[in-house]
């Protein structure tokens, strides 16, 4: 026993360099460790001169562009809108195209889509009011776009067939690699009612003055994306996948009510024609404000509603190098604007609201767009638009490219909550941080995927989940202890566990995504900040989080370019956390168990046997042995049946015991005989890997003395035997806690088992006085909710979730 102690203390002792003297991992090899670390290699598309093995965009990297002119009329009285584009399409790639693909998103409204079609029954046990008068409008709207024109740029028509949301446009002759290809549209459509029936896009009626806020976007047939990994992207939109698209250079000419106020994407290229001279003074101040500046005032905006002017005025807004456009129109907005630095350029930060958001939005509304732009840029590029807009209107949280529709509003008596509340979904809608953080989401999403242009219809993670990421970081710079709902680990832990149903990898296509603010927002916003916080550490991460954004600055990356780009910059292999995090849905539950406590026997006779007695003296005695104490003892009354082995202390040291030791220290070195005396004390301590997802060990160490000591032991401890491993420990004195994951920073789903001793849990419980209301008129508690829910059949998350 003690040799083969003696000859693995030898071995570790050279190796041992950790904080507390860890030295091995006993751990036989094992299958489901081989698998856990397992490269991604036969996963991710084999890199190629487009994409590289770097995650960098390779020398024969190439993407389409298509830029459009574009003319557009509102009709405030039918709530029906007119348009015509003029579209110039470059193909970029290295093939000749005899078709294009446009998105006609529209007809999504369509009664008859798929969206519609494939839409599943709600629970009727508990149906809302909004709910079935939601059902209905969708059933009765006539939406969808009417199409009166396609035709070559010298107006010819041209075959094309619409197929759904989709409309493929044959081209007279083949389009070939460096051509470009000029095509024209006229088309229109009834914009819906975003109230009543719920929509990313649409206008919203005030009945006490009769006036509407028009949020358009989604409104104009726009060139499919088409890719070196993918070719046409035209997978249906169904409601959940949004947008792949292309970027280019915009003109839109928007012709509206005479007394509307309009905000676009892009710059106003016409202000002396729309603004007063007093407007366009404000405007200038803002610019070189540090503080939001009223362009046209609550006063203004009220007196502008109170009557309708007649005639039409058109905007002109011009906006380059952008994916989308969109556009809100109304006479009842506020406008308030601010200038912000963003490397050389002063972005114009811009907010446009009723009264009725008031005084929420002009304390918060642009203050939070530039805290936005002020912490992307700093974990990114410098934003490199002139505008960043936020518009109240009836779309609870969506973005365009210098654009993003918010909520929440105040109540109609101006109060609002100022803090959340679990479970409580009006809480958080209601409340200031509501709105702060949807800006802030929306606004980051220029970041991704508007200039970072993922694609969205394929991976949604890949624009929610970074930007959920860097909207926690933003949310925590805003204010301390900011009631963030997304990116603390602890917080996906309910989900992680399974509690809330049935999970998907994140690596899942948007239209089978199984509850989406977890799956494509929650869970890869916390793997990335637990990949930051506890596995590369904040300077590893910030360098290589920017170096992704920088080289994939206006292009298109996919997940593997994501991947290989943090493993290319950070010089660290983490095929092992892409694997359980993005392509799995193992949680995190690490127990800590058996601990063991080993102390070198040092054969010193003198010693050992005064252990040994005292060892002996410490037993417990034993009930019966209690009990028999008193009784009359044979040998007693008999002592001749006494003999030496009854006399002797058998823990005295004998001339043998001296000899056996005195030949053993002959047998040693002046090493061995150091070792031989150590009163280093040996911990092994058991973690079994309950969950299945591996993960570092952050360890919390408490010693006798109350000193402690702090430590992650990378997951690759894992590698042999992903399902349990023991650690050795070496301490100068008695460890009297062990905890892990003290700080809450890896989402394990069960705490109660991370301690040695374990430790009680604690928990409180309420009195109630018994109520005489029948049982179903009791206030249902969050579990109820979540079965009825369960029940209705959950619906794609909504953006103003986000």
């Amino acid at each position: 026993m003690f040799k083969s102690f003696e000859l693995r203390l030898k071995g570790a002792a050279l190796a041992c360099c950790m904080l507390l003297g860890s030295l091995d991992v006993f751990a036989a090899d094992n299958p489901s460790g081989a698998q856990a670390f397992e490269q991604l290699d036969h996963l991710l598309p084999t890199p190629t001169e487009t994409r590289t093995a770097s995650g960098a965009p390779g020398p024969e990297y190439w993407q389409q562009r298509a830029d459009y002119r574009i003319d557009v009329r509102l009709d405030d009285e039918k709530q029906r809108l007119e348009g015509s584009a003029k579209i110039t399409y470059h193909n970029r790639s290295p093939h000749t195209l005899s078709y294009l693909w446009l998105q006609l998103d529209q007809n999504i409204l369509d009664p008859k889509s798929d969206s519609m079609l494939t839409s599943t029954a709600p629970g009727f046990e508990k149906m809302s009011y909004g709910r079935l008068g939601s059902l209905l409008a969708r059933q009765e709207f006539n939406g969808g776009y009417t199409l009166s024109k396609v035709a070559d740029g010298r107006g010819k028509p041209l075959s094309h067939q619409v197929v759904k949301t989709m409309m493929r446009v044959d081209l007279s002759e083949p389009l070939k690699p460096g051509m470009d290809f000029e095509l024209q549209l006229d088309w229109s459509f009834n914009i819906v009612d975003a109230i009543a029936i719920g929509s990313r896009n649409g206008y919203e009626h005030f009945k006490d003055d009769d006036n509407y806020i028009y949020e358009i976007a989604q409104w104009f047939p726009r060139l499919v994306a088409y890719t070196d990994y993918e070719g046409w992207q035209h997978k249906q939109y169904l409601g959940a996948g949004e947008f792949t698209l292309e970027l280019g250079d915009y003109v839109v000419n928007i012709t509206v009510p005479a007394d509307h106020v309009v905000a676009a994407t892009g710059e106003l290229a016409n202000a002396n024609q729309v603004l007063t001279s007093k407007q366009r003074q404000r405007l200038k101040k803002a610019r070189n404000s540090d503080k939001p500046v009223f362009v046209v005032t609550p006063e203004d905006a009220k007196t502008n509603q109170s009557k309708k002017a007649k005639g039409t005025k058109t905007w002109t807004f011009e906006a380059d190098n952008v994916r989308d456009f969109a556009w809100a129109s109304s006479r009842k907005f506020i406008w308030d604007a601010m200038g912000v630095k963003s490397g050389d350029r002063t972005v114009m930060a811009m907010s446009f609201y009723p009264n009725e958001a008031e005084p929420l939005w002009s304390q918060y509304s642009t203050r939070s767009i530039a805290h936005t732009i002020n912490v992307y840029s700093r974990y990114t590029f410098d934003y490199p638009y002139p505008t960043s807009q936020s518009i109240n209107g009836p779309v609870g949280g969506m973005e365009y490219p210098m654009m993003t529709f918010n909520k929440p509003r105040p109540f109609p008596d101006k109060t609002y909550w100022d803090v959340t509340q679990k479970g409580d979904s009006e809480s958080w809608s209601r409340s200031k941080y509501g709105l702060i953080s949807v800006i802030i989401h929306e606004v980051g999403h220029n970041y991704f995927p508007m200039i970072v242009n993922s694609d969205e219809r394929q991976w949604t993670w890949m624009d929610e989940g970074l930007n959920t990421f860097l909207q926690f970081i933003a949310e925590q710079e805003w204010e301390e202890e900011y009631p963030s709902r997304r990116g603390e680990p602890k917080n996906i832990a309910e989900y992680m566990s399974g509690a809330e149903g049935a999970m998907v990898p994140i690596m899942t296509n948007p239209e089978s995504i199984l509850q989406r603010g977890n799956n494509a927002y929650g869970k890869p916003a916390t793997a990335l900040n637990i990949l930051r916080e506890s596995i590369l550490g904040r300077e590893l991460f910030d360098f290589s989080f920017r170096e992704y954004a920088r080289r994939w600055k206006f292009k298109r990356p996919t997940p593997a370019d994501f991947f290989r780009t943090m493993e290319d910059a950070s010089g660290v292999d983490l095929d092992w956390f892409w694997r359980g995090w993005f392509y799995g849905t193992d949680p995190v539950d690490i127990e800590l168990g058996q601990v063991k406590l080993y102390k070198l026997d040092t054969q010193n006779p003198e010693l050992e046997k005064e252990r040994l007695r005292k060892e002996k003296e410490e037993v417990v005695k034993t009930l019966s042995m209690q009990r028999y104490k008193d009784v009359e003892k044979l040998v007693e009354k008999y002592p001749e049946l006494k003999d030496f082995y009854n006399e002797r202390d058998e823990f005295s040291v004998t001339p043998y015991d001296y000899a056996q030791y005195e030949k053993l220290l002959k047998s040693l070195d002046d090493k061995e005989k150091l070792l031989l005396n150590t009163d280093k004390l040996f911990y092994t301590v058991e973690f079994h890997n309950k969950g299945g997802l591996v993960m570092p060990l952050p360890l919390r160490i408490t010693y006798a003395d109350s000193s402690v000591e702090q430590f992650t032991i990378p997951a690759e401890i894992w590698r042999r035997n992903a399902q349990q491993v023991t650690k050795l420990f070496i301490a100068d004195q008695e460890i009297t806690s062990i905890e892990f994951d003290p700080y809450l920073e890896t989402a394990d789903i069960d705490v109660s088992n991370n301690r040695w001793p374990k430790k009680p849990v604690e928990t409180r419980f309420k009195l109630f006085k018994e109520s005489a209301k029948p049982n179903h008129m009791l206030r249902m508690t969050e579990d109820g909710w979540k079965k009825e829910k369960n029940k209705a059949g959950e619906e794609p998350e909504k953006e103003a979730d986000k």
